[in-house]
């Protein structure tokens, strides 16, 4: 059997999903993307850590003797570096350029604009080329893989690669995954980073990978580190786990020490900004210093209004906006009931509490612009896993597939019309289903989309994804299916010669006995 066969299901998962995510470039005008990527042209282009030049983008930046610079961990930034770097030659080519002129002088892109904007300038297009590049890259990439690992990962219940594939699917495509899936933030970098690092500790304590790639979980885990600062809460649950499961605990030094690089990377970058190692960007982000002098940096422990508005609040809920999660909290209790692979289950509880509590106790808990509590977005291949457990439960049961089904058809619609319904994510609307999404698209404004590249304008912009998605799962459960059978069969065949090997065996045995 070839790779491409063996492996069928999850190369047409990944590539289903990113084309889901690719479709819909990065969104113009986001000044949270923006101010990541004013730090990566700065680094390339000028050699600087300065965005003086492209500050008037974003609102999100902070000042400092005179200076202008990002106030984000510059996780995200750094990691687009090498790609900029490598794709800024070819950028700059005549047909480059005239592929800009024309995508400037689009009748399709030009519907999506302001009417009272300044237009599709040259260096906005190229801005947003390379935004739309570098997203690709560094987010939809790892975030269509992190999709495929939850497929591998489910493995753990005993779930057959049809539950497994529909579910990495509903995680990938109906929660708020789905949107921040080709952002240029790094809510799904660093989702995917912890993801990765926990289903690698996980073969290390099962012996099927060797102590050594904990090096690799270090990295990972410090990298996560420098792109979002809560993320330590589950840097520090996948360290523990890993620290518990390694047959060698010597290796946890080598990986700490291998978390240190990306830790020194973001401390060099911080002194020679600041004056210190400490990430103090926000402290000079100039728009915000009420927010972020609010508690400690913004933080001011759990409250109900916030616990409420990002779980079951209208404006910002979780669980309003995606259903099918709930289920992965009913998951939790059928697998703690199960007694089976507890310490996994106590890394997943763990990665939901402690960042619920986290954005709880935000007094930006709401996110600004945003599709659900996008601060929750780490953490959701964590709850996503919990579904497994309740498939693994009660998956057989008809009614129990009801709710599964009508949870995730609804999830589903309501992530994607929060996500392309505009050209910008839902704002501060008391409900951004009804008071902004919905009338965007009834009105026809979609989000910008690469069929729009195609002059296709409003609904009509989503055919060339249809025709790519619909016959993409049409192959994908064909292949499914046909792995179950391969499998069937090859059980079929390997008890068809036990049943030989056990007759010979028989036979041999009465010849024994008639010679005694």
């Amino acid at each position: 059997m070839s790779l491409v066969s063996r492996f069928r299901v999850e190369i047409l998962l990944f590539l289903l999903l990113l084309a889901c995510y690719a479709y819909f470039p990065p969104r113009w005008a986001d000044w949270n993307q923006n101010s990541r990527l004013n730090l990566t042209l700065a680094i390339v282009d000028d050699g600087s850590f300065q965005i003086d030049r492209f500050v008037a983008n974003t609102g999100d930046y902070a000042k400092y003797n005179g200076h202008y610079y990002s106030d984000k961990a510059p996780g995200t930034s750094f990691l687009a570096v090498p790609v900029y770097a490598a794709v800024r030659p070819l950028l700059q080519t005549a047909p480059v350029q005239r592929m800009i002129e024309r995508v400037g002088s689009s009748a399709a892109f030009g519907e999506t604009l302001r009417p009272d904007g300044s237009g599709l300038a040259m260096e906005k297009v190229y801005f947003a080329l390379v935004l739309m590049i570098v997203s690709f890259v560094t987010v939809a990439v790892p975030s269509a893989l992190l999709g495929v690992l939850l497929y591998r990962f489910l493995e753990l219940f005993d779930l057959g690669a049809s539950w497994r594939v529909a579910l990495a699917l509903i995680y990938g495509l109906a929660t708020p995954a789905f949107p921040y899936s080709n952002a240029f933030v790094g809510h799904q970098q660093v989702a995917a980073m912890l993801f990765v690092s926990f289903w690698m500790a996980f073969l290390i304590g099962q012996r099927r990978l060797a102590p050594h790639w904990s090096l690799l979980i270090g990295v990972l885990l410090g990298w996560t580190l420098i792109t979002e600062y809560p993320a330590a809460l589950i840097v520090a649950g996948v360290g523990l786990y890993l620290l518990v499961v390694l047959p060698d605990r010597r290796w946890i030094v080598g990986a700490a020490l291998a978390g240190v690089p990306p830790l020194a990377l973001m401390m060099a970058y911080n002194d020679a900004i600041f004056g210190t190692v400490m990430p103090v960007g926000y402290k000079y982000s100039e728009l915000w210093q009420a927010e972020h002098q609010s508690g400690f940096m913004s933080l001011a422990g759990p409250n109900r209004e916030a616990l409420w508005g990002i779980t079951f609040g209208v404006h910002r809920g979780l669980f309003l906006l995606a259903p099918v999660l709930l289920i992965g909290l009913v998951g939790f209790v059928a697998w703690w009931r199960s007694g089976t692979h507890r310490r996994e289950l106590a890394v997943c509880v763990w990665a939901v509490v402690s960042f619920l509590l986290f954005n709880g106790s935000s007094v930006m808990w709401s996110g600004g612009f945003g599709v659900g509590p996008r601060y929750l977005v780490p953490m959701l291949p964590f709850l996503a896993f919990g579904i497994g457990a309740f498939v693994a439960t009660w998956g057989a049961q008809w009614r129990v597939r009801a709710v599964l089904g009508v949870t995730g058809v609804w999830s589903f619609l309501n992530v994607w019309a929060q996500t392309i319904g505009g050209q910008s994510f839902p704002q501060y609307q008391p409900n951004p289903l009804l008071d902004y999404s919905l009338p965007e698209l009834v009105a026809g404004n979609v989000a910008r989309n690469l069929g729009m590249a195609l002059d296709l304008g409003g609904w009509a912009s989503l055919l060339p994804l249809a025709l790519v998605v619909l016959p993409g799962l049409v192959m994908l459960f064909r292949s499914v299916e046909e792995k179950r059978s391969l499998q069937v069969e090859g059980r079929w065949i390997e008890n068809r010669e036990l049943r030989t090997e056990n007759r010979e065996l028989r036979t041999e045995n009465r010849e024994l006995r008639t010679e005694n």
